[in-house]
């Protein structure tokens, strides 16, 4: 497969420079060109057809933000990876930025760290991402699911498990907001992001949501209705104190090079709430979640996964299939009205009754 085409979109040249020798520390991307402003990337698009694209947010003139929003118009499947500081303000830009249809973000080195370290940090984040979305790019044709299992449909359901990186705030936006007030489970999500961006993200759920939705503090206990995301930086668990489920926090080592990490989160559920647990893998690069998965089917609960033609990068979800730990593959439009459907079915009448088990 020939290289990945990167086009380096920033106003500084230092960045420019920086980027363009760490991707060059790679066979399998090429740097295809370099602009300093959003005008200019705009020209040099057609020009040089990149694989994927790497943006800044600041820039002068036409920001990053307007920049996108140009690309989106005219080349809608083109993946763009943002340039986004670890402040609150590049926090929240770059989840509008997320929110305008950039495919990825990745955060500036500090000013602190030497040339060799901001050079290492960039080739290990960008690198991955470039490579995959380059990659997923340039599939042509869908993976068709295979092996899954019809789903039983008659246990009750007591929690919702959500695992997503990649892609994950548009997914996220799509399915917690169609969640009616009513919703009788606690949601528990791990969103692969650093720290403040997690908090930004609850924050900007929460008001477009029906239900309450905040990034998860230790000891906060499990009800209907809530939706918790865990922060970044830590991973998050369930756990059983009395007669109620709650969560913990914890900062042990990165599960799959993630912390938080679904997998963490997912067997906690299924020892926790066995076979009354509902899982659901979004879109994501990487595995995480797939360990997991096949804990909540051996706990007897259930895994719905986001299909691959809405997935930004069908990862996470590709990997649970792939291990057959699904049960249903959904568009992404379907899926809150199928977990929706889902959880009331086990509160009918007829269907079996279950708490939580002990472990």
């Amino acid at each position: 497969m020939p290289p990945v085409r990167v086009l380096v979109v920033d106003d500084s040249v230092v960045v420019r420079r920086l980027v363009s020798e760490a991707l060059a520390s790679t066979l399998e991307v090429t740097v295809a060109g370099t602009a300093s402003s959003g005008a200019l990337a705009l020209a040099k698009i057609p020009q040089l057809n990149p694989d994927v694209v790497t943006l800044d947010i600041e820039m002068p003139g036409m920001n990053g933000l307007e920049t996108l929003a140009a690309i989106r118009k005219l080349y809608p499947k083109l993946p763009v990876i943002m340039f986004s500081t670890l402040t609150e303000r590049g926090a929240a830009v770059t989840l509008e930025a997320l929110s305008l249809g950039a495919s990825d973000y990745v955060t500036k080195p500090t000013n602190s760290e030497s040339l060799a370290g901001a050079m290492e940090q960039v080739r290990r984040e960008l690198v991955a991402k470039i490579l995959c979305l380059g990659v997923h790019r340039a599939a042509a044709t869908p993976t068709r699911p295979v092996g899954l299992r019809r789903s039983s449909g008659g246990q009750r359901i007591d929690v919702l498990a959500i695992g997503v990186s990649t892609g994950g705030p548009n997914a996220l936006a799509q399915v917690v907001p169609c969640l009616p007030a009513d919703f009788p489970v606690p949601i528990v999500i791990v969103q692969h992001m650093p720290p403040l961006f997690t908090h930004l993200l609850a924050v900007r759920l929460n008001s477009q949501s029906r239900l309450t939705v905040r990034e998860a503090e230790a000891g906060k206990c499990l009800v209907p209705g809530e939706v918790w995301i865990a922060p970044g930086d830590y991973h998050m668990i369930v756990s059983r104190r009395g007669g109620r489920v709650v969560l913990n926090l914890n900062q042990e080592p990165a599960e799959n090079s993630c912390r938080p990490a679904v997998d963490v989160l997912f067997r906690s559920v299924a020892q926790v709430y066995g076979r009354t647990s509902l899982a659901i893998v979004l879109t994501g690069m990487g595995s995480d979640g797939a360990r997991g998965a096949v804990q909540i089917r051996e706990a007897g609960g259930e895994v719905f996964v986001q299909d691959e033609a809405t997935s930004v990068v069908w990862g996470m979800p590709g990997a649970v299939v792939s291990v057959g730990a699904a049960d249903k593959v959904c568009q992404l439009s379907d899926i809150s009205q199928e977990v929706v459907r889902r959880v009331a079915t086990g509160r009918m009448p007829n269907s079996v009754a279950a708490i939580p088990r002990d472990v």
